[in-house]
């Protein structure tokens, strides 16, 4: 597994941003993890955070040539991508604009619901996960409205479990848009992250049996 996926890992769980026990999902199952990416909430993690997107967007080779955040929890996470590539902590520095939406639109100053940079170009999507897939249909609509072209999305966590057919969230934004989904790591990196950890031995075993249960084949 690549090292920004452990470290990443490692940073949410400290971070308790991951959290191990009893979580009941909008779904109704019974989840043995909880992944909260609010709770980033300062400086210092924000800022890291920014890096891991980054991390992962250059280990994909995906090109893009602006960054979009869907209101609200993707407002932070696309302004700390544009910070961590202007910083060069990837592949040398880069500025790249970024933008988001109001979730209503402004009828006085500038107007409109967008904010930030005019969208144009390849547009990257950044978000923290693609639970209903509801903030990427809206993103991609905005996009497209603006004449700019929707070309991916980046996530902290592909949770890689079924909805209410055979594929995920995540499979299902990728077909009906045709465009890839990035996540920083994903359901089966934290299992062989734990794995081979005996104080996760239980942990692991509760997330192994519910990817069974309720996993989409990858």
């Amino acid at each position: 597994m690549q090292s920004f996926k452990e470290e990443f890992l490692d940073f949410a769980i400290q971070q308790q941003v991951l959290l191990f026990g009893e979580f009941k999902t909008k779904a109704g199952r019974m989840s043995p993890y909880f992944f909260n990416a609010g709770l980033f909430d300062d400086g210092v993690s924000l800022k890291k955070l920014g890096e891991f997107y980054a991390s992962a967007i250059d280990a994909s080779g995906l090109a893009f040539d602006a960054l979009f955040g869907p209101a609200y929890k993707g407002i932070p996470l696309a302004a700390s991508v544009a910070i961590a590539y202007a910083a060069g902590v990837s592949t040398g520095a880069r500025n790249i604009p970024f933008s988001y939406n109001r979730k209503e639109a402004k009828d006085h100053g500038e107007g409109g619901s967008i904010v930030g940079a005019k969208l144009s170009g390849r547009v990257l999507i950044v978000d923290d996960v693609i639970s209903a897939g509801t903030s990427v249909r809206e993103s991609v609509e905005l996009i497209r409205a603006a004449g700019a072209t929707p070309c991916g999305v980046a996530i902290a966590l592909d949770r890689m479990e079924r909805g209410q057919g055979d594929l995920s969230a995540v499979q299902e934004v990728s077909r009906d848009y045709g465009i890839p989904v990035i996540g920083i790591v994903n359901l089966d990196d934290l299992a062989r992250h734990l794995d081979g950890k005996p104080d996760w031995r239980d942990t692991l075993a509760s997330i192994q049996a519910y990817r069974g249960r309720y996993g989409v084949r990858v």
